[in-house]
């Protein structure tokens, strides 16, 4: 993208891997990060010096905190019409995006970056050994990088975000009960998303469990699977699921203090469902792409877990959690591919055991071959 845009976005959650990705593959370019105090000082009060000291080839990390940056380096990135001049960098997606905008709309391109995929955790021989390990590690860097123990990881991390991106938005005033908020989505991984049920259990109105949700979307906590729009029938639900962006967060706001406490757990289902449906979006988000991702269900229990839409055709995926493959995994694929007139050549079972299997309504794939 630096080949094409004068400017190169990459956004994500904090700590999963920006600053020292952009820094391994931009290794002439100068690095300036604005959580420092003294960068963060001089960008502000004097814009036009910052961009003379940096007037190309240059990472700004955390961008995000220096909004009054962007109209200058518009100014700049123009006259100079030259591409690959700047990379930013931040992790708080919704002051990020409303500065760009304002400002870069059109002169940047915008990658998205989660924590590491299965794919890239197996190709660096860092993989965990079995699957609620994976679910229970996650994938943040830092975790493989200092060996650092996920029940040590998690909690610093939700008090980081705390400190560093919530202070930042203007629409919290209880944190007890954003806290108690992020915990209760974690509650619902998986589930039809219930603003109601929220709002009354946090003890907050519904549209503040809608802004609430916008931050934590904003920040790469969570995201909202939609549901498919293909009006096969006409009781179709209508409301998204709710999932969050890295599993092993999920387990520590769930509670969960070990893999062994995960085999057991009443969410193990949702978050192996959870890890599945990250993979596609990481997928999506490592080759420069949006995931046009979805799920079908209708109301009387008929569901499709994972739709995904690739040139104006559709894949259906069912997701299992058991080791062992049962006929009963294709109910709702086969109701909603006769409805869509879909191949069984588009229809898949996604489970924890080891063998590839074809059957009559689709394939079933191992999760490690996914």
């Amino acid at each position: 993208m630096g080949n094409i845009f004068p400017i190169v976005t990459l956004t994500g959650p904090r700590q999963s891997g920006k600053s020292t990705l952009l820094k391994s593959i931009l290794p002439d370019y100068h690095y300036v990060s604005m959580e420092d105090p003294d960068n963060r000082l001089i960008a502000n009060e004097d814009p036009r010096g910052f961009l003379k000291t940096y007037p190309d080839k240059t990472i700004i990390d955390e961008v995000q905190r220096v909004p009054e940056l962007f109209s200058y380096l518009q100014t700049h990135v123009d006259a100079e019409n030259r591409e690959g001049m700047y990379y930013l960098a931040g992790s708080q997606n919704f002051l990020l995006m409303q500065s760009i905008s304002q400002s870069l709309a059109g002169r940047t391109a915008i990658l998205k970056l989660l924590p590491f995929s299965h794919r890239e955790m197996k190709k660096a021989e860092i993989l965990p050994t079995y699957v609620n390990n994976e679910i229970f590690q996650g994938g943040y860097p830092r975790i493989y990088d200092k060996k650092i123990q996920p029940t040590d990881f998690y909690p610093s991390y939700i008090q980081t975000y705390i400190e560093k991106d919530l202070r930042l938005l203007k629409n919290i005033d209880d944190l007890s009960k954003f806290i108690r908020f992020i915990k209760l989505c974690a509650g619902r991984i998986g589930q039809l998303l219930n603003l109601s049920s929220l709002a009354n259990e946090t003890g907050i109105a519904v549209s503040t469990v809608q802004s609430w949700l916008s931050v934590l979307e904003a920040s790469y906590i969570i995201y909202l699977l939609k549901p498919d729009h293909n009006n096969y029938s006409k009781r179709l639900i209508k409301s998204p699921k709710l999932y969050f962006c890295d599993t092993g967060l999920a387990s520590s706001l769930l509670g969960i203090e070990d893999e062994k406490q995960l085999s057991t757990h009443f969410l193990r289902g949702g978050l192996f469902e959870n890890m599945v449906i990250n993979e596609f979006i990481k997928d999506a988000f490592n080759n420069g792409k949006e995931p046009n991702l979805s799920f079908w269900r209708d109301s009387t229990g008929n569901e499709v877990d994972l739709l995904i839409s690739i040139k104006g055709k559709q894949l259906a995926y069912e997701i299992k959690s058991g080791a062992t493959y049962s006929s009963d995994d294709f109910k709702g694929i086969k109701v909603w591919a006769n409805l869509s007139k879909t191949s069984p050549d588009d229809c898949y079972v996604i489970y924890s055991g080891d063998k590839r299997l074809s059957t009559s309504y689709g394939e079933v794939i191992p999760w490690d071959e996914l």
